[in-house]
């Protein structure tokens, strides 16, 4: 099982590195436009090469239209992807210094009780994003510029949320048998140091 819910989670951070690499050249693309842009029409180009200015502006060097609402999209659907990994490895931010001095036992109850708040919170994220792409599908809302259905874009970031609650319930049902057996199943940081 825990091989399985490791390959979904790099799978979905995998994916969500490219979606994020790609929003970064996006970005980067839109800027170089929107910088060329500014040149072509100044003075200084206007004065030396109008009419090779003036056909640069022509042939849409500028800005990409719509990129903020496709980075707004991506950037969203991508924070759901890194998710279970982050999860399964146990990589969210912890302060340990008062940790590092408790029981083992103590530590597992920790731990037990973190993945639970965890895994509801995660289900609780899923299923108000699909909340979110029901209505907004039912509305038929569409961007402003671009003119996708919102939709679209809670329906990729649910599928996501709703892998990293799997994930999220897994590791609270590990961390659950951990506590009550006393063996640790998946190693993370808090028992290494005891």
């Amino acid at each position: 099982m825990h091989k399985l819910m490791m390959g979904l989670a790099r799978t979905l951070a995998i994916v969500g590195g490219i979606v994020l690499s790609a929003l970064i050249l996006l970005t980067c693309a839109s800027i170089l436009g929107r910088l060329l842009n500014g040149f072509f029409h100044g003075d200084f180009m206007q004065g030396l090469a109008p009419g090779f200015a003036d056909w640069a502006i022509a042939i849409g060097i500028g800005p990409v239209n719509g990129d903020f609402e496709l980075v707004e999209a991506g950037v969203a659907f991508a924070i759901f992807c890194f998710m279970p990994l982050c999860q399964i490895t146990a990589g969210h931010a912890s302060v340990d210094i008062l940790a590092n001095n408790f029981p083992k036992a103590v530590n597992r109850l920790l731990r037990m009780v973190i993945e639970i708040a965890f895994a509801g919170v995660l289900v609780l994220i899923a299923w108000k994003l699909g909340d979110g792409m029901l209505s907004k599908r039912q509305y038929g809302e569409t961007t402003f510029l671009l003119q996708f259905p919102i939709w679209w874009a809670y329906g990729l970031s649910f599928v996501a949320s709703l892998a990293a609650a799997v994930v999220g319930i897994y590791m609270a049902g590990v961390r659950i048998f951990e506590f009550l057996t006393g063996r640790i199943v998946i190693h993370d940081g808090m028992e290494a140091s005891h």
